[in-house]
C-alpha cells in the first residue's frame, strides 16, 4: 500500500492550494479517505474525510466553506482544495486510508 501526497509548498494568506493523494495497493473506491494534519508542536487533527459513496464529506469545524475534498475513483486520487488560506492552516497535511498513511506534505501559510 502506498498513499502518497503533492501540492504542498508556502502560500500567502488568503491563497489557495490544492492537495493530492496517489493511492495504489488497495481498491481505493471501496475506502474512505481522510485528511489530517499536524501542526507544529501540536497533534494530528482530522480535517476532512470523504466516504466510497460520496456522500456526506466530513469537515472540521476550522476548514468549513474553505477546503473542499473530492476524489477520482479512475486516478484513485483523493484531493484536497484549500482556499482562503490562513496562518494557522500551517501543518503537514496526511492522508490516510485502508490502515495507513501517507508521508504528508507541507503547507506553510505566510505573508
Amino acid at each position: 500500500v502506498h498513499l502518497v501526497e503533492s501540492g504542498g509548498g508556502l502560500v500567502q494568506p488568503g491563497g489557495s492550494l490544492r492537495l493530492s493523494c496517489a493511492a495504489s495497493g488497495f481498491t481505493f473506491s471501496s475506502y474512505s479517505m481522510t485528511w489530517v494534519r499536524q501542526a507544529p508542536g501540536k497533534g494530528r487533527k482530522r480535517v476532512s474525510e470523504f466516504g466510497s459513496d460520496g456522500r456526506y464529506p466530513y469537515y472540521a469545524d476550522s476548514v468549513k466553506g474553505r477546503f473542499s475534498v473530492f476524489r477520482d475513483n479512475a486516478k484513485n486520487t483523493l484531493y484536497l482544495q484549500m482556499n482562503s488560506l490562513k496562518p494557522e492552516d500551517t501543518a503537514v497535511y496526511y492522508c490516510s486510508g485502508f490502515g495507513y498513511r501517507g508521508q504528508g506534505t507541507q503547507v506553510t501559510v505566510s505573508s
